[in-house]
């Protein structure tokens, strides 16, 4: 069973995951997918990437939403059709688990699936799905996991959000090193999905298994910039800093993580702390779609 996360936090990170996204390779995907596509969401949380992903493939389109959190799919049914009516379109459920966002470019199909992705790709029903779609999920994984699931694919595949290992805060403190260091420990250990996680090393191991089958991999940055106007991300993504360090470090090393942390905070609340995180975002196209591969600047 791998690693959970809390829906609060998923909601706070929700605007800036939307703005980090790669809209171009959001579209390359769009144009690979067939009329009526349906999309496998791994690890979709409260389906902040379906709130996001959906218009770029403007039309009618099913999806599920692969979760091991029962609790975070319920949310989720429920954050869809509010953002829904926000935009003013009609929301209907047919049945239990099955939503329908009847929108102007055609009708969006929303069910659930629970389970556990650290089983993935065997509990999962790959051909009858049109694309396998994530965010923030694979650098969470392990190498076999990226490699069993290659190796089951022939859709695309799209992952956003995989952490590259370049995250800054600013003004600079004494012990960002300590800290990093610590964070960077924490990444690397098992969250359950069978081995080391990939980490920072997530889009490279991504595109190496997918081009060994024959997939042609295009990846694009896409970094959280966490401004000084933000002081809930900004304290928040530090106290996650310094739980991962404390976590992963020596207990000696505690009171200057929590002298680290206090600082942070303290930065934030006046407003006064800034931060980016890298990310890269990844799509790979099999044999039968694939061009030539490239980067997204």
């Amino acid at each position: 069973m791998s690693d959970g996360f809390d829906g609060d936090w998923l909601q706070l990170r929700e605007p800036f995951d939307a703005r980090a996204r790669s809209v171009p390779l959001a579209l390359a995907l769009a144009d690979a997918l067939p009329e009526r596509p349906r999309i496998l969401d791994l690890g979709a949380g409260t389906g902040s990437l379906f709130r996001w992903l959906a218009p770029y493939i403007g039309r009618t389109q099913i999806w599920t939403l692969v979760d091991a959190d029962g609790r975070l799919l319920e949310r989720a049914f429920l954050d869809i059709a509010e953002a829904a009516e926000r935009a003013g379109w009609l929301v209907t459920l047919p049945k239990q688990q099955v939503m329908l966002v009847h929108t102007p470019v055609g009708v969006w199909r929303v069910d659930a699936q629970l389970a556990d992705l650290a089983e993935a790709p065997a509990n999962l029903k790959l051909d009858r799905n049109d694309a396998v779609v994530s965010t923030a999920l694979c650098d969470l994984v392990s190498r076999g996991w990226v490699a069993r699931m290659a190796g089951a694919l022939q859709v695309p595949f799209y992952a956003a959000l995989n952490v590259d290992g370049h995250e800054r805060f600013a003004p600079p403190h004494a012990d960002d090193r300590l800290i990093a260091r610590g964070f960077r420990r924490d990444q690397l250990r098992d969250k359950g999905f069978g081995g080391r996680s990939l980490g920072p090393d997530a889009p490279r191991e991504m595109a190496r298994a997918f081009r060994a089958k024959g997939f042609a991999v295009t990846t694009a940055p896409s970094p959280w910039r966490i401004p000084a106007g933000a002081p809930s991300m900004s304290g928040a993504l530090a106290d996650g800093h310094a739980d991962a360090a404390g976590s992963a470090l020596p207990r000696l090393l505690a009171p200057r993580i929590e002298a680290w942390r206090e600082a942070r905070r303290l930065q934030a609340a006046r407003g006064a702390l800034v931060a980016r995180v890298g990310h890269t975002d990844l799509l790979a196209l099999p044999p039968a779609l694939a061009k030539r591969p490239r980067t997204i600047n």
